[in-house]
Protein backbone atom coordinates (compact mmCIF):
# COMPACT_ATOMS: atom_id res chain seq x y z
CA UNK A 1 0.00 0.00 0.00
CA UNK A 2 1.26 3.09 -0.81
CA UNK A 3 2.03 6.19 1.94
CA UNK A 4 2.57 10.08 1.54
CA UNK A 5 5.96 10.98 1.68
CA UNK A 6 4.12 13.98 3.89
CA UNK A 7 3.01 11.11 6.70
CA UNK A 8 6.58 9.57 6.22
CA UNK A 9 8.15 12.59 7.13
CA UNK A 10 5.72 13.98 9.97
CA UNK A 11 6.36 10.46 11.69
CA UNK A 12 9.84 11.13 11.77
CA UNK A 13 9.88 13.98 13.23
CA UNK A 14 7.16 12.95 16.02
CA UNK A 15 8.83 9.61 16.85
CA UNK A 16 12.75 10.67 16.28
CA UNK A 17 13.42 7.46 14.20
CA UNK A 18 14.81 7.46 10.56
CA UNK A 19 12.64 7.61 7.52
CA UNK A 20 12.91 3.60 5.88
CA UNK A 21 11.69 2.97 9.79
CA UNK A 22 8.66 5.76 9.47
CA UNK A 23 7.78 4.36 5.97
CA UNK A 24 7.92 0.83 7.40
CA UNK A 25 5.42 1.59 10.34
CA UNK A 26 3.22 3.56 8.04
CA UNK A 27 3.33 0.43 5.66
CA UNK A 28 2.79 -2.13 8.95
CA UNK A 29 -0.36 0.08 9.93
CA UNK A 30 -1.56 0.07 5.85
CA UNK A 31 -1.05 3.84 5.58
CA UNK A 32 -2.97 4.64 8.87
CA UNK A 33 -0.53 7.62 10.22
CA UNK A 34 -2.31 7.26 14.07
CA UNK A 35 -2.28 3.94 13.60
CA UNK A 36 1.35 3.92 12.80
CA UNK A 37 2.38 6.26 15.74
CA UNK A 38 0.16 4.39 18.29
CA UNK A 39 2.51 0.96 17.48
CA UNK A 40 5.22 2.86 17.83
CA UNK A 41 4.64 4.09 20.83
CA UNK A 42 3.65 1.20 22.22
CA UNK A 43 7.18 -0.78 21.10
CA UNK A 44 8.86 2.81 23.09
CA UNK A 45 10.47 3.53 20.02
CA UNK A 46 9.22 7.34 20.31
CA UNK A 47 12.83 9.68 21.48
CA UNK A 48 9.98 12.28 22.50
CA UNK A 49 8.32 9.85 24.41
CA UNK A 50 11.21 8.80 26.25
CA UNK A 51 12.44 12.39 26.47
CA UNK A 52 8.90 13.70 28.24
CA UNK A 53 10.54 12.29 31.88
CA UNK A 54 13.28 14.53 32.03
CA UNK A 55 13.77 16.91 34.02
CA UNK A 56 13.80 20.72 32.28
CA UNK A 57 14.75 23.56 34.76
CA UNK A 58 16.41 26.05 31.62
CA UNK A 59 14.41 28.06 29.41
CA UNK A 60 13.35 30.86 28.40
CA UNK A 61 10.40 33.63 29.12
CA UNK A 62 9.09 35.39 25.92
CA UNK A 63 7.23 38.09 25.59
CA UNK A 64 4.07 39.29 23.06
CA UNK A 65 2.29 42.36 22.45
CA UNK A 66 -0.31 42.45 19.29
CA UNK A 67 -1.36 46.20 18.44
CA UNK A 68 -0.78 47.49 21.97
CA UNK A 69 -4.17 45.65 23.00
CA UNK A 70 -2.93 41.87 23.61
CA UNK A 71 -0.08 41.30 25.80
CA UNK A 72 1.61 37.70 26.57
CA UNK A 73 4.26 36.32 28.54
CA UNK A 74 5.40 32.28 28.50
CA UNK A 75 7.21 30.63 30.18
CA UNK A 76 8.83 27.47 28.26
CA UNK A 77 11.41 25.20 29.67
CA UNK A 78 14.51 22.82 28.22
CA UNK A 79 17.21 20.48 29.87
CA UNK A 80 20.16 22.89 29.03
CA UNK A 81 20.89 26.33 28.38
CA UNK A 82 22.95 25.66 25.45
CA UNK A 83 19.29 24.74 24.11
CA UNK A 84 17.56 27.78 25.09
CA UNK A 85 19.97 30.18 23.69
CA UNK A 86 19.36 28.16 20.22
CA UNK A 87 17.68 30.61 17.16
CA UNK A 88 15.57 27.43 16.99
CA UNK A 89 14.41 27.27 20.87
CA UNK A 90 13.68 31.04 20.58
CA UNK A 91 11.50 30.52 17.72
CA UNK A 92 9.83 27.86 19.09
CA UNK A 93 9.25 30.06 22.30
CA UNK A 94 7.53 32.99 20.10
CA UNK A 95 5.33 30.54 18.34
CA UNK A 96 4.23 29.34 21.86
CA UNK A 97 3.12 33.16 22.17
CA UNK A 98 1.78 33.90 19.28
CA UNK A 99 -0.73 30.93 19.89
CA UNK A 100 -1.58 31.94 22.87
CA UNK A 101 -2.25 35.46 21.93
CA UNK A 102 -4.22 34.63 18.97
CA UNK A 103 -6.17 31.42 20.63
CA UNK A 104 -6.44 32.37 24.18
CA UNK A 105 -6.22 29.65 25.97
CA UNK A 106 -7.04 29.23 30.20
CA UNK A 107 -5.18 25.83 30.96
CA UNK A 108 -1.82 24.93 29.68
CA UNK A 109 -3.19 21.32 30.09
CA UNK A 110 -5.87 19.18 30.50
CA UNK A 111 -4.10 18.61 34.25
CA UNK A 112 -4.56 22.29 34.87
CA UNK A 113 -8.56 22.18 34.59
CA UNK A 114 -10.03 22.44 38.16
CA UNK A 115 -12.26 19.33 38.99
CA UNK A 116 -14.75 21.50 40.19
CA UNK A 117 -14.51 23.23 36.18
CA UNK A 118 -14.71 19.73 34.99
CA UNK A 119 -17.44 18.68 37.01
CA UNK A 120 -19.58 21.69 36.05
CA UNK A 121 -18.82 21.20 32.32
CA UNK A 122 -19.98 17.74 32.79
CA UNK A 123 -23.21 18.33 34.75
CA UNK A 124 -24.26 20.66 32.13
CA UNK A 125 -23.71 18.67 29.04
CA UNK A 126 -25.90 16.14 30.92
CA UNK A 127 -28.65 17.96 31.52
CA UNK A 128 -29.02 18.92 27.34
CA UNK A 129 -27.90 15.37 26.77
CA UNK A 130 -31.10 13.93 29.14
CA UNK A 131 -33.34 16.85 28.00
CA UNK A 132 -32.89 15.54 24.28
CA UNK A 133 -34.40 12.17 25.70
CA UNK A 134 -31.09 10.01 24.87
CA UNK A 135 -30.80 6.73 26.56
CA UNK A 136 -28.27 6.43 29.63
CA UNK A 137 -25.52 4.57 27.52
CA UNK A 138 -25.47 7.32 24.43
CA UNK A 139 -26.10 10.00 26.67
CA UNK A 140 -22.71 8.99 28.55
CA UNK A 141 -20.71 8.68 24.87
CA UNK A 142 -22.11 12.25 23.73
CA UNK A 143 -21.21 14.15 27.19
CA UNK A 144 -17.61 12.52 26.92
CA UNK A 145 -17.38 13.79 23.26
CA UNK A 146 -18.95 17.75 24.05
CA UNK A 147 -16.92 17.82 27.18
CA UNK A 148 -13.38 16.54 25.40
CA UNK A 149 -14.16 19.27 22.53
CA UNK A 150 -15.46 22.12 25.20
CA UNK A 151 -11.92 22.03 26.71
CA UNK A 152 -9.65 21.30 23.45
CA UNK A 153 -10.54 24.99 22.79
CA UNK A 154 -9.03 25.92 26.11
CA UNK A 155 -6.45 23.83 26.73
CA UNK A 156 -3.39 25.16 25.09
CA UNK A 157 -1.60 21.74 24.37
CA UNK A 158 -4.68 20.31 22.69
CA UNK A 159 -5.69 23.50 20.70
CA UNK A 160 -5.44 22.78 16.67
CA UNK A 161 -1.98 24.90 16.24
CA UNK A 162 -2.54 28.28 14.44
CA UNK A 163 0.52 28.01 12.00
CA UNK A 164 -0.40 23.78 11.09
CA UNK A 165 -4.13 23.10 11.16
CA UNK A 166 -3.02 19.48 10.68
CA UNK A 167 -1.82 19.35 13.83
CA UNK A 168 -2.14 20.17 17.88
CA UNK A 169 0.42 22.43 20.01
CA UNK A 170 1.02 19.11 21.90
CA UNK A 171 2.14 17.67 18.21
CA UNK A 172 4.11 20.82 17.57
CA UNK A 173 5.81 20.25 21.06
CA UNK A 174 6.69 16.68 20.43
CA UNK A 175 8.07 17.70 16.99
CA UNK A 176 10.43 20.23 18.88
CA UNK A 177 11.43 17.79 21.47
CA UNK A 178 12.46 15.67 18.23
CA UNK A 179 14.68 18.47 17.19
CA UNK A 180 16.28 19.89 20.52
CA UNK A 181 16.71 16.31 21.46
CA UNK A 182 15.35 17.78 24.80
CA UNK A 183 12.86 17.81 27.10
CA UNK A 184 10.90 20.71 26.30
CA UNK A 185 7.69 21.85 28.91
CA UNK A 186 5.48 24.91 28.29
CA UNK A 187 5.53 26.01 32.13
CA UNK A 188 3.25 28.92 32.02
CA UNK A 189 1.57 31.53 30.57
CA UNK A 190 -0.39 35.06 31.20
CA UNK A 191 -2.42 36.87 28.79
CA UNK A 192 -3.70 40.15 28.98
CA UNK A 193 -6.19 41.73 26.66
CA UNK A 194 -7.09 45.53 27.07
CA UNK A 195 -10.90 46.38 28.90
CA UNK A 196 -10.90 42.71 29.69
CA UNK A 197 -10.57 41.61 33.42
CA UNK A 198 -10.75 38.14 34.57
Amino acid sequence: MGVSIDDIRKLKELSGIGLTDAKAALVDAKGDFDKALAELRKKGVTKAEKKGNREARQGLIDGYIHNGRIGVLVEVNCETDFVARTDNFKAFVHEIALQVASMSPQYVSEEDIPADEMKRVENESMERVKAEGKPADIAKKIVEGQVKKYFAEKVLLEQVFIKNEKQTVKDFVKENISKTGENLIIRQFKRIELGVSE
